[in-house]
């Protein structure tokens, strides 16, 4: 893995050059990304610094996920703690870097080691304060450190806010720190259509937040996108449906979690114009298909918590299916896609197996450890399987606590190896059906 960004950042981010405005498609499979450039003529003022035009329109390079676009071509990124999405890079000269695929961008006089970090809003910002302050989320939060110092003039921060908009004023842009003294707010020095600048920063967990004034009734528009994971069964095949704000360390969050249950992404298209905060949603599709919940509300969950999404039953698939988004006051269709039999079966052929019993178990591991209740009947089945010796069930008896009981009996099976794993599976499904349909739910 090292030296190597996993393929799960998928992060809808503009370009925007001289004399255009071209929105730029970042699409990733397999660590690839690629863009895709539309160009629509513009009499703006220039909207990035003209020190940066083999990032304009004229030419995009390919690029590889772990890679910042510089004056000189690519510059690797090193992954330095997998666990805490850790990553290093050093930029080798002056000028403006890009990561294409996060839309993070910085400004730079002379050589400098840049370390960055994605983070969660959840575990920084007091939700209480988001509902009496008025604050939106409005983009990745990021844990930024560099040596030397003083030697980047500008940090592009992504923002997810859709500019420009009549309704949203730029005012209200707020770059937010969180230091040993608390959340400090900063004005950037200015916003543009997809990232805001900070001249002359200094580093710090930081990203943006949107501050509303509280009254206004003001909706505020975002750039989304919609995630469609397969997940293939024979008999009816089941979809998962998010529709989420454009933020590359949500759809990284989404990535992992569905590819412990071997969710496999389609490739679809974001909604064409922007989206509301805090608006409904209601998703409909071919009449033979079951989707519950119907309806998803717009809002920002921070990476570490549940993101809410819509199952989609859809049987047997033998004909295409179309699946829609309608925002529900005003009966609009904002998304629309087709999912052809094709396309599944292709899926379907290059799908790893099922989540096997030695993964499921260790996946688990600590939820076993923690709230397995009495053993008694799960060692007469061990023992009468040839697990576990008369010796062993009493060594895992005579621990003292029900949770050294447990962890006993769970070192004991892994030393024996996958098919005492799959005998102590069985037993538990049998003798702790509830806490394995909890486990198994958590899988899904």
């Amino acid at each position: 893995m090292q030296n190597e960004i996993p393929s799960y950042i998928n992060f809808d981010k503009p370009i925007l050059s001289e004399h255009s405005i071209s929105e730029t498609s970042v699409v990733q499979d397999r660590g690839i990304c690629s863009m895709q450039i539309i160009l629509t003529w513009s009499e703006e003022k220039t909207l990035v610094p003209l020190w940066a035009p083999k990032l304009s329109s004229r030419a995009v390079p390919a690029c590889q996920s772990n890679q910042f676009l510089g004056p000189e071509g690519h510059v690797d990124i090193e992954l330095i703690d997998e666990s805490a999405n850790r990553y290093s890079v050093h930029f080798p000269m002056a000028g403006f870097y890009l990561w294409p695929v996060t839309g993070l961008g910085f400004l730079v006089t002379a050589p400098v080691t840049v370390r960055i970090a994605f983070d969660s809003w959840g575990q920084h910002l007091d939700l209480k304060l988001q509902h009496e302050k008025q604050w939106v989320v409005a983009g990745p939060l990021f844990d930024v450190s560099v040596e030397p110092e003083g030697v980047i003039t500008e940090i592009h921060l992504p923002h997810i806010i859709s500019l420009p908009a009549n309704e949203v004023d730029i005012s209200w842009f707020h770059v937010a720190h969180f230091k040993d003294e608390g959340m400090v707010l900063e004005r950037p020095a200015r916003v543009e259509p997809f990232y805001a600048v900070l001249e002359n920063p200094s580093f710090s967990l930081m990203g943006i937040l949107l501050r509303i004034v509280s009254g206004t009734g003001v909706s505020v528009p975002i750039t989304s996108t919609a995630l469609i994971y397969y997940h293939f069964h024979p008999e009816d095949t089941k979809f998962h449906l998010y529709l989420i704000p454009s933020d590359s360390s949500l759809i990284k969050a989404i990535d992992d979690e569905e590819a412990k249950f071997h969710g496999v992404r389609l490739q679809t298209s974001p909604p064409v114009d922007p989206l509301n905060f805090g608006s409904r949603y209601i998703v409909s599709g071919s009449a033979h298909l079951e989707i519950m919940p119907q309806e998803l509300k717009l809002s920002y969950r921070s990476p570490g918590e549940t993101q809410v999404f819509s199952k989609v039953f859809a049987g047997r698939i033998k004909e295409p299916i179309v699946l829609e988004v309608t925002e529900k006051r005003h009966k609009t269709l904002v998304w629309r896609t087709l999912v052809k039999p094709v396309e599944l079966q292709f899926q379907a052929a290059s799908a790893p197996p099922a989540l096997s019993v030695v993964a499921f178990m260790k996946e688990h591991r600590r939820h076993l450890q923690a709230r397995l209740g009495d053993l008694n009947g799960i060692l007469d089945d061990l023992q009468d399987n040839e697990v576990l010796t008369e010796e062993e069930k009493e060594l895992v008896q005579q621990s003292p606590t029900q949770q050294r009981k447990n962890e006993t009996l769970l070192k004991m099976v892994e030393r024996k190896g996958p098919q005492a794993l799959e005998i102590l599976f069985k037993s538990l499904n049998q003798r702790d059906p509830y806490l394995m349909s909890y486990l198994s739910q958590q899988s899904l």
